[in-house]
């Protein structure tokens, strides 16, 4: 049995945590806050562009270095098999400019194409879903970790190229904004192929298209070509900056010229990056 003692003391114990919540709540009223606390704000876009860029040149540095000896190889190839049939010329700067470009498509278009399917499908997109990291940052970050692993391969390519053609070596600097805005486009695009293809497999097979098709439009001299590859030329991303490139192996290159073609390459990559954006956040929602 319980006496009036037992009763008097459960009314002192059940009413210690409610008088706890009542000073609680009035602390909370004289500090005037209502509510849970707010949680904190999502990252700026640059600093997390910083950290994923990061992340991912680490990441990807042991896994795309002997993909990268690929890409320079198979540039140097095509340049060697086609100095059998180019002599010099406008079509020699043509097909020395496509190679250098060439080997951004194969690692900014192909690999990040298939880089981006895998992550979908292995639900890697959920990890990144749960950062507080705009989705711009994710996808430019990768874009541009992938895009670094070209300048190397292409500075060798375009050196090979002029040595083996005869083509100065004068205006190679102009490299620096190629190499940025052609890739900046075509990752862009591989990133968009990779996370809209329903498959991984599907991704990879859109990434060596896209690869071929940048062979076959950018390291072909556009006079050789039917005209509706001509059309389908102006298509390609890339194509801006290979024709930017070629331009500055002239005697006198008209720079107004080279300008308007890397105005247009750096309008294309703002497209193509916009679009791969839409596409990470609706794969990321699904």
């Amino acid at each position: 049995m319980s006496g009036p003692g037992s009763e008097q003391e459960g009314r002192s114990v059940s009413a210690v945590p409610l008088e706890a919540a009542v000073r609680a709540d009035s602390a909370h009223a004289e500090q005037g806050v209502e509510g849970p606390a707010a949680l904190g704000p999502r990252a700026r876009l640059f600093p997390a562009l910083s950290a994923v860029y990061r992340a991912q040149l680490s990441r990807a540095r042991v896994a795309r270095i002997p993909l990268l000896f690929v890409a320079t190889f198979q540039s140097v190839g095509i340049m060697i098999l086609m100095r059998g049939v180019v002599d010099g010329g406008g079509e020699a700067r043509a097909v020395v400019a496509g190679s250098s470009v060439l080997v951004v498509a194969f690692v900014a278009l192909n690999l990040l194409a298939q880089y981006f399917g895998q992550l979908r499908a292995d639900g890697g997109l959920d990890h990144y879903a749960t950062l507080p990291v705009p989705p711009a940052a994710v996808v430019l970050g990768a874009a541009a970790a992938y895009a670094s692993f070209t300048v190397p391969g292409t500075l060798v390519t375009a050196i090979v190229g002029c040595g083996l053609f005869g083509l100065p070596l004068t205006h190679l600097w102009v490299l620096a904004a190629v190499i940025p805005l052609a890739g900046a486009a075509l990752a862009g695009l591989g990133a968009a192929l990779g996370l809209l293809a329903p498959r991984p497999e599907l991704a990879t097979l859109l990434g060596q298209m896209g690869m071929s098709a940048a062979l076959l439009l950018g390291v072909l001299p556009a006079e050789r070509m039917p005209t509706l590859l001509q059309y389908a030329r102006d298509l390609l991303p890339s194509t801006y900056g290979v024709e930017a490139f070629a331009r500055t192996f002239g005697p006198n290159p008209d720079w107004a010229v080279v300008a308007l073609d890397l105005a247009v390459c750096a309008g294309v990559g703002v497209a193509s990056l916009a679009v791969a954006t839409w596409a990470y956040r609706r794969a990321a929602v699904r």
